[in-house]
């Protein structure tokens, strides 16, 4: 019988500071605490994140999140079995801060440490939420990453594609800053889409014309630029329709190109013969209402599950960290104190690089 496991978790990895506790007893999870404090207000001057700024806040802010999320569960160090922290991908500073945090703790209460990919802790959360089997097919589709992963266990991931440049999050922060909505861009652009036509505006659907899983999204970011401005000169301003209008056809549009590409990588992921088949997606733009329903149509089409989380753990959160750390315990893995903070750290590590690669290795 599988041992029963308590964890603390620490992400740090943009700009939310979180811990969480997770306990795994046997094949059931439950998630005893989860403390997230944003930055929101310490960015919405900037029009995005800081790093230099969010990295500050993480040091300030990592001890209290820990502290209240082990008082929330009421437990103490001694009722830990380990501790899990986000060792990349992600900005730097933020990332050290949690690392450095993730030490001393271990070092202090005499604990296992746990890196853990931050990506990983996104595409293991259907297993924490649902109990899903392996191997499953994972859109993990975030403000940093988009990419279609089949899961074949806590560390073994292949890709099937992804994008080569904008993430759709990233392309929805950078959409809401052109049309003078607020950040976080995801919700601010799907409340405001609600209200618009989505036929209004014709945006393209890049990548749809060629083979395979990859997606690109600056190119639909470029093409909503040129509409603003085309508006603008019209109208000597952006009028509040013309604004909702914009943000429905992006939106639709990211929709579009998500679902088909959902559908080949379903088609490929399928071929496989998975006994259990199942499509999940995991990251911020998962919680978006409209894209959300496209994709469970897409698996329902197929005969595949379709498992998404609560909009709670689509966003960054330390309870995937904690789980995905006791994923990686179970399978003998332990860290020291020579634990590093990596900006970049591909989940696929025999895939080629989607964006490009230096001296600090691939980014995706």
């Amino acid at each position: 019988m599988t041992k029963s496991l308590t964890f603390l978790g620490i992400e740090s990895s943009c700009d939310d500071t979180a811990a969480a506790i997770v306990r795994a007893d046997g094949g059931a999870a439950a998630i005893l605490a989860s403390v997230v404090a944003g930055q929101t207000e310490l960015h919405a001057d900037f029009g995005g994140v800081v790093p230099e700024i969010a990295a500050r806040a993480h040091a300030e802010k990592l001890d209290l999140c820990v502290e209240e999320a082990m008082a929330r569960a009421d437990i103490g160090f001694g009722d830990l079995d380990g501790v899990a922290v986000t060792a990349g991908p992600g900005l730097i500073g933020g990332v050290m801060s949690g690392v450095m945090c993730a030490k001393g703790i271990a070092a202090g209460a005499g604990l296992p440490l746990v890196g853990v990919n931050h990506l990983a802790g996104h595409a293991l959360t259907p297993r924490l939420t649902d109990g899903l089997e392996f191997p499953y097919l994972m859109l993990l589709v975030s403000g940093g990453h988009c990419q279609f992963l089949i899961v074949r266990g806590p560390e073994s991931f292949t890709r099937l594609g992804g994008t080569i440049d904008d993430a759709p999050g990233e392309a929805f922060d950078k959409t809401a800053k052109l049309l003078g909505l607020p950040q976080p861009g995801g919700p601010a652009v799907e409340a405001e889409a609600g209200a618009g036509d989505a036929a209004r505006f014709a945006f393209p659907r890049p990548l749809l014309d060629r083979p395979g899983c990859d997606m690109s999204f600056s190119g639909l970011k470029t093409a909503l630029l040129r509409a603003r401005d085309a508006v603008v000169a019209e109208h000597g301003g952006l009028p509040r329709g013309r604004r909702a209008d914009l943000c429905a056809g992006f939106q639709a549009a990211i929709r579009d190109v998500l679902a088909e590409k959902s559908r080949r990588a379903l088609v490929d992921y399928l071929a496989c013969d998975p006994p259990h088949p199942a499509f999940a997606v995991a990251g911020g733009v998962a919680a978006n209402r409209a894209i959300r329903g496209a994709l469970e149509d897409v698996a329902s089409r197929h005969g595949a599950r379709f498992v998404a989380p609560p909009l709670a753990l689509c966003t960054d959160n330390a309870a995937m960290i904690a789980w995905a750390g006791i994923e990686r315990f179970r399978l003998g893995h332990r860290d020291g104190m020579d634990l590093w903070a990596r900006p970049r750290w591909p989940l696929d590590q025999d895939a080629p690089a989607l964006l490009g690669s230096g001296k600090k290795g691939a980014k995706a």
